[in-house]
């Protein structure tokens, strides 16, 4: 008897091992190399000062294309994609004959019908300035993830960048594992806030705050669940279980979160109950049956249906922490737990410091865990163990140090000035608004991304379509998703979920 077209969209995203984490590293390196060429771009020739249907168009291309290039058509040849992004921006960054006829320009233009920068009236600079290359790398983030739950979908998007069944690595068990990472940094500045007006962040208030914060994803989480049981649409249940889904586990980070602020950051950094939980979690694994459970058991009730969502949580929640720890790390202006040989430095270049030390290190704790002459773990994402959240936390540091670094390079006085306004003003000039329009309503992107995804594969025979159609059909869908955010952003509209 012949397959049902549910079971053969189900056996095309299941038993997969994925690939290596350097070709991911390849893949991934097109979005911080199209933001190299984007602030060449924007940094030499103004470009996109002037934002019309042409820097849009071009902002498009070279943010959103080459990622959709990058995971589809340019696949096998990623190095030769990066390559066509970096050259031209390293001509337009070495002087040419041209720009040196050229009267100079300023770094960053004049505030329009005002003086220049260096007459108007000081202002106090914020305390958490804006982060041109974290809205970059967040943006980026967000597009690589809306282009593959679509993607994977039709047979241009290569097998083993879908998610592995068990054990390995694939670019969307990074994307699962970096959504979770990004919105740990994102959730740094709230606390951040707290901190620097004395209030406690463990309160009735913050608690009701979390509690409204998850509400939402509960709720998008149970429209999910009965959706797809609804319209007996195709499942993967040994990603997260027979009822669970990725909304869940979001929900659950905000309340957990809050409850580990109660502890004194002087004995119990949160990067330090990070490590420790997933250390214990990887133990527990390793010592008893619980990973024989997680994997092999039977689904004969509630709990064991949904294994994979619940005991995951723990590595995904070890990953939103130390995102968490990250943000706290790298989103003020001054840090007073700056390391003395870091603090000689210029504020840009501290930061950079910073994220190449975070990335050694978790580097480094990933060699170790995964080497078979130390302790030889596997990377799982169905389990997010312990190799998992240091492989997501090494990679998502090393991303933020690449965007840092173009940033600091392209960019070289964005937070030079004294004045807020100014400041403000030149971090608008240094960010991409396809990027920042992904990032501002990132969820709300996500959920549409979601739903777009569902009509497309409900109207559509993605199996059998041919490359062109692929490739058509994607291109429309993330130009309307880029084209809703840029709409969104540019009315001022925030939707918060």
């Amino acid at each position: 008897m012949a397959q049902s077209y549910k079971s053969l969209k189900e056996d095309f995203v299941s038993n997969l091992s994925g690939g290596g984490i350097w070709e991911i590293n390849y893949v991934t390196a097109v979005a911080p190399a199209a933001v190299l060429l984007w602030s060449a771009l924007q940094s030499r020739r103004d470009f996109f000062v002037n934002y019309g249907p042409t820097a849009f168009t071009t902002d498009f291309l070279l943010n959103v294309g080459a990622i959709l290039a990058a995971t589809t058509i340019y696949s096998s040849a990623p190095t030769a994609l990066n390559t066509l992004l970096i050259l031209p921006a390293i001509l337009l960054h070495i002087p040419t004959t041209w720009s040196r006829r050229r009267p100079k320009k300023p770094s960053h233009p004049v505030v329009a019908n005002g003086p220049p920068e260096n007459k108007r009236g000081q202002g106090s600079l914020e305390s958490l300035p804006e982060r041109p290359f974290i809205t970059h790398y967040r943006g980026s983030m967000m597009v690589v993830t809306c282009v593959a739950i679509l993607a994977v979908d039709f047979r241009v998007f290569p097998r083993r960048f879908a998610k592995v069944e068990t054990w390995g690595t694939s670019l969307m068990d990074m994307g699962v594992g970096s959504f979770v990472f990004a919105a740990g940094l994102a959730s740094a500045r709230p606390v951040l806030k707290a901190r620097a007006v004395g209030i406690a962040t463990f309160t009735g208030p913050s608690l009701i705050a979390a509690a409204r914060h998850s509400l939402p994803l509960l709720l998008l989480g149970f429209v999910r669940l009965y959706s797809v049981k609804g319209l007996d649409y195709a499942e993967h249940v040994s990603e997260y279980g027979v009822h669970w889904n990725f909304f869940f586990t979001l929900a659950l980070l905000p309340p957990f979160a809050a409850i580990v602020q109660t502890l004194p950051q002087s004995l119990f950094s949160v990067h330090f109950i990070a490590l420790s939980a997933t250390l214990v979690y990887q133990a527990v694994l390793d010592t008893t049956s619980l990973k024989a459970y997680v994997l092999t058991a039977p689904r004969d009730n509630i709990w064991s249906q949904n294994r994979e969502g619940l005991f995951s949580f723990v590595g995904y929640f070890g990953i939103f922490l130390v995102g968490q720890a990250i943000g706290l790390d790298i989103l003020p202006r001054k840090n007073p737990a700056t390391m003395a040989f870091v603090s000689g430095l210029g504020p840009k270049h501290q930061i950079l410091t910073r994220l190449v030390l975070w990335s050694a290190w978790f580097s480094v704790l990933l060699f170790l865990a995964i080497s078979h002459r130390t302790f030889g773990l596997q990377v799982s994402r169905r389990l997010a163990n312990l190799p998992y959240m240091l492989w997501v936390s090494a990679f998502n540091c090393a991303q933020l140090a690449l965007f840092c670094a173009i940033e600091a390079l392209m960019f070289p006085g964005l937070y030079s000035a004294t004045d807020q306004r100014i400041e403000t003003r030149r971090c608008k000039h240094a960010t991409s608004q396809v990027l920042g329009a992904f990032n501002a309503n990132g969820l709300a992107i996500f959920l549409l991304a979601n739903l777009l995804t569902g009509l497309v594969n409900l109207s559509t025979d993605t199996l059998q379509a041919n490359r062109a159609k692929a490739m058509i059909t994607l291109l429309f869908y993330i130009l309307a998703l880029a084209s809703i955010a840029t709409t969104l952003q540019a009315k001022k509209i925030k939707i918060k979920l």
